[in-house]
């Protein structure tokens, strides 16, 4: 019973807040429709379906280039205020889809066992359930640990956000153990003891060998 509400909660965090005050890949709304049908007047190659995807970021790079503008394809005040000619809103409650539908895949594997090299349900060693789950949201990430590692943003501990990956030094030096943040201090990944299940950054042996996250959405 314990390990279902812990699930229900989880589950409860699929569908998180950008608290960063930009719009970014995986943001979806009116808001972004408004931005998408801007950038098709403007001659950018988008679909102006209010979801934020790859192609979008691509296309606020290139308007970003345009404008002398931070390229990152993030949608922050500056850029929104040189595309639209107002004000940026308060966007505390934009909604990261891609994230949650993350969230929400990593749990269906919950139980898989253990097995070293596992890149199936079948079985997942970590980076294999990893590479996996993103892969299942259309996400390509590198095969191994020590290289998820050196994609994506790096983040504190403090900046964490469900959907950035967490690292661990384990039996090796570097990154050598990898989870899914899934918010509320807790991670999920494929544990060498339990298979893909459920922990906390708080415990005793994971706080220990913490090495860091990176944000990839």
């Amino acid at each position: 019973m314990r390990a279902l509400m812990m699930v229900v909660v989880l589950l409860s965090v699929s569908v998180t807040c950008n608290a960063q005050g930009q719009f970014r890949v995986g943001d979806q709304g009116e808001e972004i429709a408004e931005i998408q049908g801007q950038l098709l007047n403007l001659g950018y190659d988008v679909v102006a379906d209010g979801a934020f995807g790859p192609a979008m970021a691509e296309a606020i790079k290139d308007f970003q280039k345009s404008q002398g503008i931070k390229a990152d394809g993030l949608i922050g005040p500056a850029t929104y205020s040189a595309l639209l000619g107002k004000d940026m809103p308060d966007i505390s409650q934009a909604v990261n889809y891609v994230a949650g539908r993350i969230i929400s895949m990593s749990m269906d594997y919950l139980g898989v066992p253990y097995v070293f090299g596992g890149t199936s349900p079948y079985g997942f060693d970590c980076s294999g359930y990893v590479q996996y789950v993103f892969a299942k949201a259309g996400i390509n990430l590198p095969r191994t640990a020590d290289v998820q590692y050196e994609v994506g943003t790096p983040v504190s501990t403090a900046e964490l956000i469900p959907g950035d990956l967490v690292f661990f030094e384990t039996y090796t030096y570097g990154a050598s153990h990898v989870g899914i943040y899934v918010g509320d201090g807790n991670f999920i990944h494929a544990s060498s003891s339990r298979g893909v299940t459920v922990s906390s950054l708080g415990q005793a042996y994971y706080s220990s060998h913490y090495i860091g996250a990176r944000r990839i959405l």
